[in-house]
């Protein structure tokens, strides 16, 4: 007999929650089963108003990436000056700052879009796979935002990260040389890497904190408060973080030193050949505290946001029917 695992059921609730946005639901305990499942009977029996979805998704998402990005650019800047330096070379700490308000123009729509994209992707997963694999349908879902957002995070990371390595002062000037340089393709250096880190950090990332949040709300038979969600959240960014610390290494230097590298493969075989195997953990300290407290922000804003568009929604509506 295989171990318990988590079920929910919404078949009777009617408010906001992430795992089956915007449903609210109850919890049982079943058997046999490898993930924590969510039954979506009654989404199956009424349509998904997607647009609504999309909508509030980018709204939320915007709003969370803005502020997450704002509180901890400085710990990304150094970071990043660590992966971007050769051996034992120093790096300055002046400048922390340097790069934000462009970078901020980027943020807020590839935020807004990943989460527009993610929220209906996943209400449409989780109606085709069973319930007992819902994991399946959260990762599917972060990898499906994340490659929407990759359109705009790309270039948005590439002229972020040669501001904070102290090559540009602004982001028009990184913008007008890279395209003199470089060309187009010049904006999407290291895209590949970045496909590569990103995807499997976004669907690991989302599946791990719905799923923790499945469990808990089972074990706790209530909706979970903000400082719940915020501490599942850290939990689920710091993990994924320090897994995908390679995969970082490898696409901020594809991304900071342009054409010194030839693909993915070089770049790596470069990385070990001269500086060894702890080149590719290099930043992991900064990195996990920097995405275990910016999960801990983005997910605490994102349900909080979600709750309010959700709350204000019913109000609208009991007005109308009045």
């Amino acid at each position: 007999m295989g171990p318990p695992i988590l079920a929910l059921n919404s078949r009777t609730s009617h408010a906001n929650s992430s795992d089956v946005y915007p449903s609210q639901m109850n919890s049982s305990v079943a058997s046999n089963r490898l993930f924590a499942s969510v039954s979506m009977e009654e989404n199956k029996q009424k349509p998904i108003d997607f647009l609504r979805i999309i909508f509030e998704g980018i709204i939320a998402g915007g709003t969370a990436g803005v502020i997450v990005e704002t509180a901890l650019y400085p710990i990304d800047t150094i970071k990043t000056r660590l992966q971007a330096a050769h051996g034992g070379a120093k790096i300055h700490w002046k400048g922390l700052y340097s790069g934000l308000a462009g970078n901020l123009a980027g943020v807020l729509p590839a935020s807004a879009l990943f989460v527009g994209v993610y929220e209906p992707a996943k209400q449409k997963l989780l109606t085709m796979f069973p319930e007992n694999l819902s994991a399946f349908a959260h990762l599917s879902a972060g990898a499906i935002g994340g490659l929407a957002a990759s359109l705009i995070r790309v270039p948005t990371e590439v002229v972020k990260q040669r501001m904070q390595t102290g090559q540009f002062s602004s982001a028009p000037d990184v913008v007008r040389l890279i395209l003199s340089k470089e060309g187009v393709k010049g904006l999407f250096a290291g895209y590949g890497s970045f496909l590569l880190r990103d995807l499997p950090f976004d669907a690991i990332q989302f599946c791990i904190y719905e799923q923790m949040r499945i469990g808990y709300k089972t074990a706790a038979k209530r909706d979970l408060t903000d400082p719940e969600n915020a501490v599942i959240g850290a939990f689920a960014g710091a993990v994924t973080g320090a897994i995908t610390t390679p995969l970082d290494v490898l696409k901020t230097r594809l991304m900071v030193q342009g054409n010194q590298y030839n693909g993915i493969i070089n770049c790596a075989q470069t990385i070990l050949r001269e500086e060894g195997p702890a080149a590719f953990l290099k930043g992991i300290e900064p990195r996990v505290l920097w995405i275990g407290i910016g999960g801990s922000i983005f997910f605490g804003v994102l349900e909080r946001t979600k709750l309010l568009l959700s709350e204000q929604r019913s109000k609208s509506e009991s007005l109308k029917e009045e």
